[in-house]
C-alpha cells in the first residue's frame, strides 16, 4: 500500500502524517549508520543519536497506547561509557526493561532509511500489534549529567508529539530512580503501590527502611564513595540529608561541571576492569571504599589489605553477602516456606558459585549474559538474588513472599526483630532494576549488623584468578553457544579442543562467546594460579583465532 493511501486508512487516521514528516525532517537519520537496540538500549556517539531519539519517542508512545495508556519511561544515558557517548533505554510499566519483542521494532524504526519507510513501519506495527491509536499515551523521561542529554531529550519529545503523547520531564536523575518512578506511577492506587513517584519519595522510602535496619547498631567508620564524576554525585548529595547520621559517607570524584571527567579513570567499571582504585584515590588499610558507575546502577566495593594489596569486592561478593544475610534472616524469623535462590552468568567467578552451593546450600541458576535474563530467572524464586560480576544487580521478592513476610507474627522477640528486618529489607531494595544507592544501603546494612570489616566479608571465599581476552574475528556469527553461553556448538570441534586444554589446568574453566555488538569473541578463563590463568586464556584465544573460518582476524595480545 502506498503512503498516500495509508493516510486514508482508519489505522493511520489519527496521525497527522504531514506533521510527522515535518518533525522527522528536523531529525534526519545519518547515512551509512546502522543502529541496534539491545539489553542496554541504544548506545553510541552522542552526535549520531538525534534521529534515534525522535523515532524511539514515537515507539515509546506506541508502547504506551498498546498498554492502554500505561506510563512508559525513557532514560537518556550511556552509563559507564565516555562523556562523548550517550544513549537511551526504554522502561516498561513495572520498571523493567522494554519487552524483548519490542527491541526488534525499536531497531527497525531507528534504521528506517526515509520518512516513507518510517511511516510504513509505523503502519505495520499498528496493524500487526492491533494498537488503538485513540488510546492515551504517557511517557516520562530523564537524563544523566552528559551535556548532550538536553538536546537528545528535546528530539525524543518531538517523537512524542507525533502521537500527542503526554510527557513528563524529570530532568536529571539516576537510571534506577527513573525505573522506580515509572513503577510508582503505574501502581499508584493499587494493592501493589510502590511509593511516591518522585525523587523525594524515593529518598524517603530508602532512608526510612535503612534506619530501621541499622537502628541500635554501632556506626561503622565513614565509607569513601567514588561517584565516577557522574549523576550519582549530585543525587547522592541530595540523598544524604534523608539519611541523617545513620550513614557516614565521604564523596570523591563528584565533579559534574567538567564533563570530560565522567567515568575517566574512576567509577565501578574502571575499578572492576583495571583491578585497582580510581586514579588519585589513596587507600588506607582496612577502610571501606565503593564506586558507582556513570548512571549509578552498578556498585563495587574494595579495600586495601595490611600488606598494601588491592582487594575487590564485586557483584559476586555482594551476591554472596546478600544471600547469606537473607537466609539467616529467614531462619531467624521462623519462616520456613520462603526459598532463596541466586542467579549468575557464566562470568561469575567459579569460587563464588562453589561458596553459594556448598557453604550456603543455596540453589544457583546460570543464565546468558544480560540483565533481562537474570531478572527473569530471579522471578522463579520466592527471594531471587541476582548480580553480575560488574556490580549490577538487585533482589526480587515474590508477591507470595511479601505476603508471608508482612503477615508473619513472631513467637519470640528475636523472631519479631528478624521479621521487622525482612520487611525493611524489602523496602530498602529497589526491585525494579540494579540500583547502586539501594545496593550500597544493603551492603552497609549487613556490615553494620554484623560489625564486619571488608576483610571479614572478603574471607567468605577466595576468588580464582581470572582473565578476559578479546579476539578480533572476521565474522562473530560463526560462533554459536548453548548452556547459558558456556558451551560452543559451532564451529564444530572447537568445544572439544577447549575441553581438552582446560583439563590440563588445576581448577581450570574457560568459555567462549561472541560479542553482541562487535566482531570480537570474548574468552573467559580461570585457574588455580595467575600464571596458569594467563596461559589458559591465551591458549584458548589462539584456538578461537585458528577456528575463525575466514582465516583472518587478530590473535589475542592484550587483556580487556
Amino acid at each position: 500500500m502506498l503512503v498516500a493511501e495509508k493516510q486514508q486508512t482508519p489505522i493511520m487516521a489519527t496521525i497527522n502524517l504531514d506533521n510527522l514528516k515535518a518533525l522527522s525532517d528536523k531529525h534526519p537519520k545519518p547515512d551509512a549508520i546502522v543502529f541496534s537496540y539491545g539489553t542496554a538500549g541504544v548506545r553510541t556517539k552522542a552526535n549520531l543519536l538525534d534521529s534515534v531519539m525522535f523515532r524511539l519517542g514515537i515507539l515509546a508512545a506506541l508502547r504506551s497506547k498498546k498498554l492502554d495508556g500505561k506510563v512508559i519511561g525513557c532514560m537518556v544515558t550511556a552509563s559507564h561509557n565516555p562523556a562523548e557517548d550517550n544513549g537511551l533505554k526504554l522502561i516498561d510499566p513495572l520498571g523493567e526493561m522494554l519487552e524483548g519483542s519490542w527491541e526488534t521494532h525499536a531497531t527497525a524504526l531507528a534504521n528506517a532509511p526515509s520518512n516513507e519507510h518510517l511511516i510504513d513501519y509505523i503502519h505495520s506495527m499498528v496493524s500487526s500489534l492491533k494498537i488503538d491509536l485513540t488510546k492515551p499515551a504517557h511517557v516520562v523521561f530523564a537524563r544523566d549529567t552528559r551535556p548532550s542529554g538536553e538536546a537528545l531529550v528535546a528530539a525524543f519529545a518531538d517523537g512524542l508529539k507525533v502521537l500527542d503523547a503526554k510527557e513528563t520531564d524529570y530532568s536529571i536523575l539516576t537510571t534506577p530512580q527513573l525505573h522506580y518512578i515509572v513503577r510508582c506511577l503505574n501502581t499508584a492506587g493499587t494493592p501493589e503501590a510502590y511509593g511516591e513517584p518522585t525523587a523525594d519519595g524515593y529518598y524517603q522510602k530508602l532512608a526510612a527502611a535503612f534506619k530501621i535496619l541499622v537502628e541500635g547498631k554501632t556506626k561503622l567508620s565513614p565509607l569513601v564513595l567514588d561517584c565516577a564524576n557522574g549523576v550519582g554525585a549530585p543525587k547522592f548529595k541530595e540523598f544524604l540529608p534523608y539519611l541523617g547520621d545513620s550513614l557516614a559517607v565521604q564523596l570523591v570524584n563528584d565533579d559534574t561541571d567538567n564533563a570530560s571527567k565522567l567515568n575517566l579513570n574512576a567509577g565501578a567499571d574502571f575499578v572492576k576492569t583495571q583491578q585497582r582504585a580510581p586514579v588519585g584515590l589513596k587507600l588506607a588499610p582496612q577502610e571501606r571504599y565503593a564506586s558507582f558507575d556513570g548512571d549509578a546502577d552498578r556498585l563495587v566495593y574494595y579495600y586495601q589489605d595490611d600488606d598494601g594489596t588491592f582487594k575487590l569486592l564485586d557483584g559476586d561478593k555482594i551476591a554472596g553477602l546478600s544471600a547469606m544475610y537473607i537466609i539467616d534472616l529467614v531462619k531467624a524469623a521462623g519462616i520456613d516456606s520462603i526459598s532463596v535462590g541466586v542467579v549468575q552468568t557464566a562470568y561469575a567467578n567459579g569460587a563464588s558459585t562453589q561458596y553459594l552451593r556448598n557453604n550456603l546450600n543455596v540453589p544457583v541458576s546460570c543464565v546468558p549474559t544480560g540483565v533481562k535474563h537474570l531478572h527473569h530467572e530471579a522471578l522463579k524464586y520466592d527471594v531471587g538474588v541476582y548480580f553480575e560480576a560488574n556490580g549490577h544487580g538487585t533482589i526480587l521478592f515474590s508477591p507470595s513472599a511479601l505476603k508471608t513476610i508482612h503477615s508473619a507474627e513472631g513467637s519470640s522477640p528475636a523472631q519479631a526483630v528478624a521479621i521487622r528486618s525482612l520487611r525493611a529489607l524489602s523496602e530498602v531494595i529497589n526491585q525494579t532494576v540494579g540500583d547502586a544507592f539501594s545496593d550500597l544501603l544493603l551492603v552497609e546494612t549487613i556490615l553494620t549488623q554484623r560489625q564486619w570489616t571488608p576483610k571479614i566479608w572478603d574471607q567468605a571465599y577466595t576468588d580464582l584468578p581470572n582473565r578476559l581476552v578479546k579476539v578480533v574475528v572476521k565474522d562473530r556469527s560463526i560462533f554459536k553457544t548453548v548452556d547459558a553461553e558456556r558451551k560452543l556448538v559451532e564451529p564444530a570441534g572447537l568445544q572439544e579442543a577447549i575441553d581438552a586444554i582446560v583439563l590440563k589446568f588445576r581448577d581450570g574453566r574457560s568459555f567462549v562467546r561472541p560479542s553482541g555488538t562487535e566482531d570480537v569473541v570474548r574468552v573467559y578463563a580461570e585457574a588455580a594460579t595467575r600464571p596458569e590463568t594467563d596461559e589458559l586464556a591465551f591458549r584458548i584465544g589462539g584456538l578461537v583465532f585458528d577456528y575463525n573460518s575466514n582465516g583472518s582476524g587478530t590473535r589475542p595480545r592484550e587483556f580487556i
